[in-house]
């Protein structure tokens, strides 16, 4: 299953790179590194920012981080490329994408094109450059995607180009983005036009993370809407309630996300069929709006907690 395309010199980069870095530190070094382009990472940024620093950061980074959650998935299921451990037994794959699946099961470890890493970490960090005004700030978000990327291939689990392409969809989600809010000043409007972009991907794709993408999209529009409207917290200038606010969400999203398997057998849940994937589009909705929607109503009701005290 799957197309395999590739340029020689990637396969020899990948090559090289592997018998440098393929001994048992190198392998921890960037599996490591490869984390900060992890989903949940990514998320953990937008809650930090979101719950914590300054709300207004966390919607457009959030906002574009599950963009990409959706476009990627999406573009992968129309290029079908494999990975290329599938095609090259000169590489070898240092980390699963899916722990608990198998090596070789292409729809549980996803299609290799563009790298989601590549394009989640780079339109986290990338996304947080244009909107934090510190120096040291801004290096720091500009070289993490990078050796996000790089990591990918050392790894064996990308070809260059995904990651190459990778960053290019960050960079054109946030371009894309930006240029909306210019020209779009409704921003229910804007999620409304991002939500259409994911729709034809019902019709064709048939891994997992796409209908994750989507559902984490859902929630999250339905959640910025419903805070601006009903719950409006405020942020805290305390780091340390930035963090506890984060931990506390990242649980929620954990215990949510576990609560809603509860009805199902993980055979069920895994079965490549369009119930199972419509139940997870759903199921990552209602995590993401619990968490992004609801969650913040707790800060309201502690803050005016402390202003009684007083």
């Amino acid at each position: 299953m799957g197309q395999t395309f590739f340029f020689n010199w990637e396969v020899a980069v990948m090559e090289w790179l592997q018998g440098v870095f393929g001994n048992a530190v190198g392998i921890a070094v960037f599996s490591f590194i490869s984390e900060f382009g992890e989903d949940l990472f990514c998320v953990a940024i937008l809650g930090f920012f979101y719950w914590g620093i300054n709300k207004q950061i966390g919607k457009y980074v959030g906002l574009n981080i599950t963009i990409a959650t959706l476009w990627n998935p999406l573009i992968k299921n129309i290029f079908v490329r494999r990975r290329p451990y599938f095609d090259h037994a000169s590489i070898k794959l240092f980390k699963k994408i899916e722990a608990d699946a198998d090596t070789y099961d292409i729809l549980a470890q996803g299609f290799s094109f563009p790298s989601g890493h590549s394009s989640g970490s780079g339109t986290a960090f990338w996304s947080l450059f244009k909107k934090i005004k510190k120096t040291w700030l801004k290096v720091i978000f500009i070289v993490v995607p990078l050796l996000v990327g790089l990591s990918r291939f050392v790894l064996g689990a990308h070809y260059p180009t995904d990651v190459l392409c990778g960053w290019a969809l960050a960079l054109i989600i946030i371009l894309i983005v930006d240029l909306l809010r210019k020209w779009i000043k409704n921003e229910k409007i804007i999620y409304a036009i991002f939500l259409l972009s994911g729709v034809p991907g019902f019709f064709f794709c048939t891994s997992q993370d796409f209908y994750t993408g989507y559902g984490m999209l859902l929630g999250a529009c339905l959640a910025f809407s419903f805070e601006e409207k009903f719950v409006n917290f405020e942020n805290t200038d305390s780091i340390i309630k930035s963090i506890l606010r984060t931990i506390g969400g990242g649980c929620l999203f954990l215990a949510t996300n576990a609560v809603l398997k509860l009805p199902f057998t993980k055979e069920f849940l895994d079965t490549a069929a369009m119930l199972p994937w419509i139940i997870r589009t759903i199921r990552y909705a209602i995590v993401v709006f619990v968490c992004v929607g609801l969650y913040p109503m707790i800060f309201k009701y502690t803050s005016k907690i402390g202003k009684a005290r007083k």
